[in-house]
């Protein structure tokens, strides 16, 4: 995390040639940010997700172990905005929001099929996901203040969309 006069700057992006479906979230949280992890709060439902989606324990797992099953799978992550001023974790808190660069998003995933939005923050940028040509989805967010979906009911959408494009 970087903050320069009130912006914080996100992470940087999980992507490689092998990167088939990127999972674009809105922007870290606090916890995210202060580990330098993708989903790095622990009531985060993401690798708990993809640990039942793989069948595997994630969870247990040290962050680069994560991050390298993520890879082997074909999974990328990023998030839509590189950087913005927010006070606290909440998605309804961020203000002056920067897009990523797309344009990297495509040179550093060459084999890209498909993107997955988590979340509706990181949905606002459909318009711009979906001039790429390629599938874009919209997934119920994996964050803990997403209390209205239960685990069960967001694991079966994330397993729809990971099962279309080779990933479940």
């Amino acid at each position: 995390m970087t903050a320069t006069g009130g912006v914080l700057r996100g992470l940087g992006p999980v992507l490689d040639a092998n990167t088939r479906l990127v999972v674009l979230g809105s922007f870290p949280g606090v916890a995210s940010l202060a580990a330098q992890q993708y989903y790095g709060h622990p009531r985060n439902h993401f690798w708990p997700l993809l640990s039942a989606l793989w069948s595997v324990d994630l969870v247990a797992l040290p962050y680069a172990a994560r991050i390298a099953a993520a890879r082997a799978k074909g999974l990328g992550l990023w998030d839509v905005y590189a950087q913005c001023q927010r006070e606290g974790s909440l998605d309804s808190a961020i203000r002056a929001p920067e897009l990523i660069d797309l344009a990297e998003l495509m040179r550093r995933a060459p084999g890209l099929k498909a993107i997955a939005h988590n979340g509706g923050e990181s949905a606002r940028a459909m318009r711009h996901t979906r001039a790429l040509g390629m599938a874009v989805h919209r997934l119920p967010s994996t964050s803990p203040a997403n209390a209205s979906w239960h685990f069960d009911r967001k694991l079966a959408a994330w397993r729809a969309v990971f099962a279309e494009h080779g990933l479940a």
